[in-house]
């Protein structure tokens, strides 16, 4: 047997061999001229390692800030072991029907992409559309059948949805028969406007396809024009009144208070669409906030901004009418600012709101929905990095951002009709507002992320204005809204704000989407709404014990606010007052600001 022996004592058992080398054997193996580097060499590789690591993570952070590819990577890593050969099968064997022509796939009644009667009658472009369809069909279906959390699951099936509108094959020039036909027709004149039209978004509107025409609408000349003026403004926010429209008014006011990504005349859209309108013909005295649309300067604006800012236009618009408190109707996002003051005012025992209506408003993010996948720790870094080295989200990022949410209809619906198709954007009224977002200035985008990723002010994790915030302690009487087929604000998840407020609650479900649900005027044979108090924490069993009518919830919310705003007196003939005169003629400066 041989022993080895040596001078120099070996590294200990949990020691790194690498230090012991450079140590031991360092002096030696030195070329001359050669500086040491200060630190072990196992700290040396260590930062190498981290370095490279940590930019990695940002530049993925910037080129995926939703962290795709790690929801589509966790998707592989849970997929089951059978699971993806089954689905390649199932496509394989699906293919053959469809090949010999016995296949029964079929798109759904309500897609666009496949109206054209080609889709069907065409041999060819009926075997296309149908192999493509099971394609993505189960592709969308190996993501729900995955074992992952809600979060990254969302996350996944994004992703896949992204993929697989992408490659329809009606986004495709020469796959597109209404796009081929038009061609035809025009003579190619709708090809050559169709590249024209690329170009222009390119150049103006970095790259996404425009959902309007920019030249079809305008604040103040035809959106937002009920008559009414600004009497009030703060740095973050002016207060819009408006002229009563009946002879007699209920005392109590109402402020309607918008998102801060989006400005406030969706609900002021134009005549015979607009809530506030709407309102004032039930003589409800109306004001409205308009936030003020942030720059870099005003980056460190946080909620606690936004809560002072509305805080104080509340207590304007109770001096003005001459009352103790107001109510107040909020409307996504802009509901997540009033329930916080509304915790704040709670704590100091202030009942400054009366009652309040919150409209496709989340405020408890541990209920799933397709916007709570930003709470992901993945998604809330990356954004948290982008907010602190802006300062502020870009008005077209968030714009880019909801529209990939619903790629079909918000991208490639348009992608299709400008550019294969030659047309001209739409002019709808939705659409020139939804083309008008804001910026969110960093504080309050860090602020929100934080209630996502913690749900923390569900679970009193919230503090303004130096008092913690406790929505169980909020005792008036609420509105609650959700939207049927909303794709950001499902309505379990507005439901579950019955929950959290400790007044008396009513529920409305409406028919429609998010922002359909809210320009809802009365009238339509189409929509309806269930309406019942808050039932528990099931929304299902609410639902099945609601009474569903006919019409728009802008009525039953009508009645709701008329007995929550006081006694009836004479309209006032002027707008403001001696301590509060009016500024300008609404829609006010700053939602027309750039």
């Amino acid at each position: 047997m041989f022993t080895l022996r040596s001078s120099k004592p070996l590294p200990p058992a949990k020691g790194a061999v690498v230090d012991w080398a450079a140590n031991h054997l360092g002096n030696r193996l030195r070329p001359p001229g050669f500086v040491q580097l200060k630190g072990n060499v196992s700290d040396i590789v260590t930062s190498t390692v981290r370095v490279p690591a940590r930019v990695t993570r940002r530049l993925m952070g910037r080129l995926d800030p939703l962290g795709l590819a790690g929801a589509m990577v966790a998707l592989g890593a849970k997929t089951a072991t059978g699971a993806l050969p089954r689905t390649v099968a199932g496509v394989g064997l699906e293919l053959g029907r469809i090949a010999v022509g016995r296949s029964s796939v079929a798109p759904e009644p309500k897609d666009w992409r496949f109206k054209n009667p080609a889709w069907t009658d065409n041999p060819a472009f009926r075997r296309l559309g149908q192999a493509y369809l099971a394609w993505s069909r189960a592709s969308l279906a190996l993501v729900d059948d995955a074992p992952l959390d809600w979060r990254t699951k969302e996350r996944a099936r994004l992703a896949t949805s992204l993929a697989t509108s992408a490659l329809a094959p009606t986004n495709a020039l020469l796959l597109n028969p209404d796009a081929m036909v038009r061609a035809y027709e025009t003579g190619g004149r709708s090809v050559l406007s169709g590249v024209a039209n690329f170009a222009r978004d390119v150049r103006t509107h970095h790259g996404l396809p425009r959902t309007a025409d920019p030249d079809a609408h305008a604040v103040g000349r035809d959106l937002g024009v009920t008559p009414g003026a600004v009497v009030f403004h703060n740095e973050v926010c002016e207060l819009i009144q408006y002229s009563p429209s009946t002879e007699l008014v209920h005392t109590r006011p109402v402020v309607l208070v918008p998102p801060q990504i989006n400005k406030y005349y969706f609900m002021d859209m134009a005549p015979g669409r607009s809530l506030v309108e709407y309102a004032l013909s039930q003589g409800l005295q109306m004001y409205v906030v308009s936030w003020r649309n942030p720059t870099v300067e005003q980056r460190e604006w946080n909620l606690d901004t936004y809560v002072s800012g509305l805080d104080e236009a509340l207590r304007v618009a109770a001096a003005i009418a001459g009352t103790d408190g107001v109510n107040t109707i909020s409307l996504c996002a802009g509901g997540i600012t009033t329930a916080a003051l509304l915790g704040h005012l709670a704590a100091v025992a202030e009942p400054l709101i009366h009652s309040a209506t919150f409209a496709v408003t989340l405020l408890d993010f541990s209920v799933p929905t397709m916007i709570g996948m930003f709470g992901s720790p993945t998604v809330v870094h990356n954004a948290r990095e982008a907010a602190r080295r802006r300062g502020v989200l870009p008005a077209h990022e968030a714009e880019a951002l909801f529209c990939l949410l619903r790629p079909n209809d918000l991208i490639w619906n348009y992608w299709v009709g400008s550019n294969l198709l030659g047309d001209r954007p739409p002019a709808f009224d939705v659409l020139s507002w939804n083309a008008d977002p804001t910026r969110l200035p960093a504080g309050l985008h860090l602020d929100f992320l934080d209630m996502f990723a913690n749900n923390s002010l569900a679970n009193g994790g919230v503090s303004v204005l130096g008092t913690p915030v406790d929505l169980g302690r909020v005792t008036c009487d609420s509105f609650v809204v959700g939207a049927r087929t909303d794709h950001l604000t499902e309505w379990k998840a507005c439901y579950a704000t019955t929950q959290l407020l400790g007044g008396e609650s009513q529920f409305a479900l409406s028919t429609s989407g998010h922002i359909q649900s809210l320009v809802n005027p009365p009238g339509n044979p189409k929509m309806s709404v269930s309406l019942a108090p808050s039932d528990g924490p099931d929304p299902e069993r609410w639902l099945a014990h609601a009474d569903t009518l006919p019409g728009s919830w802008w009525e039953p919310w009508g009645r709701w606010a008329q007995e929550r705003s006081g006694d009836l007196r004479t309209a006032p003939t002027s707008l403001g007052s001696c301590e509060h005169a009016v500024q300008c003629p609404a829609p006010g400066h700053y939602v027309v600001a750039p």
